[in-house]
Parts: C-alpha cells; sequence; structure tokens
C-alpha cells in the first residue's frame, strides 16, 4: 500500500489539473499563433508560467485504484500487475483464468 499522503498529493494534482485545463489549452493555443502579435504571445506565455505547475494534466501520476502503487500500472484496468495478478487468482475477474501446472 502507498502511502496516503502521496495518493492525496496526486488526487490534488488531478483536481487542479481538470480544473486549469481550459485555461491552460486557451493560453497555449494563443502562444504558438504565429498570427498573433508578439507582444500578446508573450503575455499568454508569461500567464501560462505564472498558472501552477500541479495544473499541468503532465503531473498527474498513473496509480493503482487498489493499492495506489504508481509503477506497473494497466491503463485498461486501472489497476497494478500486482493487484490484477491477486484478482485473477481468486477468480474476480470475468475471463481471465490464471493457470499453474
Amino acid at each position: 500500500m502507498a502511502k496516503k499522503s502521496s495518493i492525496e498529493k496526486n488526487n490534488r494534482r488531478a483536481r487542479l489539473a481538470t480544473q486549469h485545463a481550459a485555461k491552460r489549452e486557451r493560453l497555449k493555443a494563443v502562444a504558438k499563433d504565429k498570427s498573433i502579435p508578439i507582444e500578446e504571445r508573450f503575455l499568454a506565455t508569461v500567464t501560462l508560467a505564472q498558472m501552477p505547475r500541479n495544473g499541468a494534466r503532465i503531473r498527474v501520476r498513473n496509480r493503482c485504484e487498489l493499492t495506489g502503487r504508481p509503477r506497473g500500472v494497466y491503463r485498461k484496468f486501472k489497476i497494478s500487475r500486482i493487484a490484477l495478478r491477486d484478482l485473477g487468482s481468486t477468480g474476480q475477474i470475468p475471463g481471465v483464468v490464471k493457470s499453474s501446472w
């Protein structure tokens, strides 16, 4: 089980990312548009830099929904490889049969 503080920090980042997504996208579009005057583009870049860093989508880490493990997480199931193996062994995932010989 991961530390509660790490899990909560990641949840806070995810909330901030969804909250600031539209504004960040708008500012990025203005900064990249070459038809807009350089002063406005620079102002958009400065405004984007002043926004909280944890509001960027790239800062959110994929974590296991069950254990909070940060590595080895399958995106389709949103759980780690270890949790997937445990659930598969106990037969709790439909259509998954763990073989052993």
